[in-house]
């Protein structure tokens, strides 16, 4: 995470300062942090484990080094600061944390030694002290603009025996020029930085009661006359933050815990690059999601009524009855036990071709793109899915009715893939029909029906396929476009499976884009039959089967792009840009 997180205390002589800040490298260390101490002890860093080691990568340099960078410092002189100011010995140049995993080096010291982030992190620094506070003066506030960076800080105070109130005011600030990330990180930041507060609370509190127990200072100031407060504390006006908590080792644990906190808020988070709208398979899920959930809710909320059997519910290729509702809200539930199913029988849409033979699978391809019903008979439900799994790829999701096994047969207005016991009886003017394929799974007649093609596969040699249609597709049919773009790729053994699935995606998505056309310009503008014929030839789509294909498609176009449409064309400046 490209950030600056640093400590900053209120001094009651020099004002809001800056103690001690951690920053991310990219790039070689700066003048203040010197790799030559590194560069001497690669190797002992080389043996090391992956991953960002803290204690063992803290490194200390000669007070040479340190003197040559502090002249060039843009900090404040030393004149300017008193011993509260002060976090880091004069001559120590800072702390360095090396991350492995991802080659980003973690340094701290006093002040960022670039100009422009000493000027960013002074007024930073001096506003979280002063203008930006929460009520109470304590607690977790977000400010900033474009030019100076958007800051998170929490002010906090330290028990002090000999300071004004008995306390010193602080503030951990965390800055970086990208204001969503930083408000997407605001639960993680406060509750991290919460505990590094708690801690150095903690450890003052102990010095302060210590300190109270030995030389009560509110009964001595009682009976002291009155002179300027400043001069009554023997010279310890400012005391360092390392002497408030008693702890010496305080700064290399404050840069550990930064750079954690630097590390660990980089990581938590991810952008994702989206290249263009969503596609509409993923509006139709995220709606069906939607629809899901309010569905669940309604059956907490009241008692769920008991539906016959004969009537299984249909969801997106999903049984409601054999998937609970936990499940059903997944967008990739599309089996009835995804725990205890066994592997694929069918592993992808080339599998299927090499089982059931060119010609079978081509006539199956086609009712399935044409939007026809198809219909599997078979004993084994595990090689239905499967089956059904496989062909629902070459469809846009919102045209997926799947009811995956039933004891009857169901219409095709209910699902266009369904799956049977072998002994239900489908009516005969469905077998006889041009808009229904039926694939019987039968028992082979020989032990090993393919053997060249599954020599080392059991579950498919038991079987045969016979692929009957009321309409059986001609060898000469030219088809839809893309059916025969899909057959090109199953057959070029070039491309992998993984390839074949991307050319899938692409080209519904090609198509999806000229269903969308089409709706437009037929649903919504309402043109007539002359004008679409001329846009069907510029889509390429001219041909009955593209016709057919186009219209069956344009029934799993989302909800939210239609009513976008809808709208659109009954807003006021719509209408008077057609007019």
């Amino acid at each position: 995470m490209n950030a600056i997180v640093a400590l900053c205390h209120f001094c009651e002589l020099h004002g809001p300062r800056t103690l001690f800040c951690t920053e991310v490298l990219h790039s070689p260390l700066p003048q203040g942090a010197s790799s030559g101490d590194i560069s001497g002890q690669n190797e002992q860093a080389e043996e090391e484990e992956g991953g960002i080691q803290m204690s063992s990568r803290i490194r200390s340099h000669s007070p040479a080094e340190g003197a040559s960078a502090d002249s060039s410092s843009p900090g404040p002189k030393k004149s300017d600061m008193c011993e509260g100011c002060r976090s880091l010995a004069g001559g120590h140049p800072g702390y360095v944390s090396h991350d492995k995993e991802t080659s980003i080096k973690y340094v701290s010291h006093q002040h960022p030694n670039h100009p422009q982030l000493f000027s960013i992190v002074r007024q930073a620094c001096v506003r979280s002290l002063s203008c930006e506070v929460c009520p109470g003066r304590e607690g977790p506030i977000f400010f900033g603009d474009e030019q100076h960076g958007f800051v998170f800080s929490h002010t906090f105070f330290i028990k002090d025996s000999l300071a004004r109130g008995f306390q010193r005011w602080y503030s951990i600030i965390t800055i970086m020029m990208d204001r969503i990330y930083l408000i997407n990180s605001w639960p993680f930041l406060l509750g991290k930085i919460r505990g590094i507060i708690d801690e150095l609370q903690g450890k003052a509190l102990k010095v302060f009661e210590a300190e109270q127990y030995g030389c009560p200072q509110r009964a001595q100031r009682m009976n002291t006359a009155f002179t300027p407060f400043l001069h009554q504390r023997n010279g310890n006006a400012a005391r360092s933050l390392t002497s408030l908590t008693n702890d010496e080792n305080l700064w290399a644990c404050l840069h550990t815990s930064f750079a954690w906190l630097l590390k660990a808020c980089g990581s938590r988070l991810t952008e994702k690059l989206l290249e263009g709208a969503p596609t509409e398979d993923t509006l139709v899920q995220m709606e069906k999601l939607a629809d899901l959930k309010e569905e669940s809710e309604g059956w907490d909320g009241s008692e769920e009524e008991e539906k016959p059997s004969s009537q299984p519910d249909v969801v997106e290729g999903q049984e409601l009855s054999k998937c609970s509702p936990e499940t059903s809200l997944m967008p990739d539930c599309n089996s009835w036990n995804v725990a205890h199913r066994r592997l694929s029988v069918f592993r992808s849409l080339r599998h299927m071709r090499q089982v059931l033979g060119a010609s079978a699978f081509r006539m199956l391809a086609w009712h399935v793109l044409m939007g026809n019903q198809v219909i599997w008979k078979a004993r084994d439900m595990d090689l239905v899915q499967s089956a059904f799994d496989v062909l629902r790829t070459m469809l846009p999701v919102g045209c997926v009715r799947i009811i995956p096994y039933s004891d009857q047969y169901e219409e095709a207005y209910r699902c266009n893939f369904l799956g049977l016991s072998p002994h239900v009886q489908i009516p005969s003017h469905i077998l006889s029909s041009e808009f229904a394929v039926l694939v019987e799974v039968r028992s082979a007649t020989r032990s090993s029906l393919y053997p060249a093609l599954f020599d080392d596969e059991q579950s498919l040699n038991k079987y045969e396929f016979v692929v009957t249609s009321g309409s059986p597709v001609a060898a000469d049919r030219v088809g839809p476009t893309i059916l025969n773009k899909i057959e090109a790729a199953l057959t070029n053994q070039n491309l992998s499976v993984d390839v074949v699935d991307q050319c899938l995606v692409c080209l519904k998505e090609e198509w999806m884009n000229k269903v969308k056309v089409l709706f437009k310009f037929t649903k919504v503008d309402s043109r007539p039959k002359d004008d679409t014929q001329k846009l069907l030839s510029i889509l390429g789509a001219a041909e009955e089967d593209n016709v057919k294909l186009l219209k069956f498609w344009m029934t799993g176009l989302s909800k939210t792009y239609k009513s976008h449409l809808m709208s659109t064309v009954r807003s006021p400046t719509s209408s008077e840009s057609r007019n």
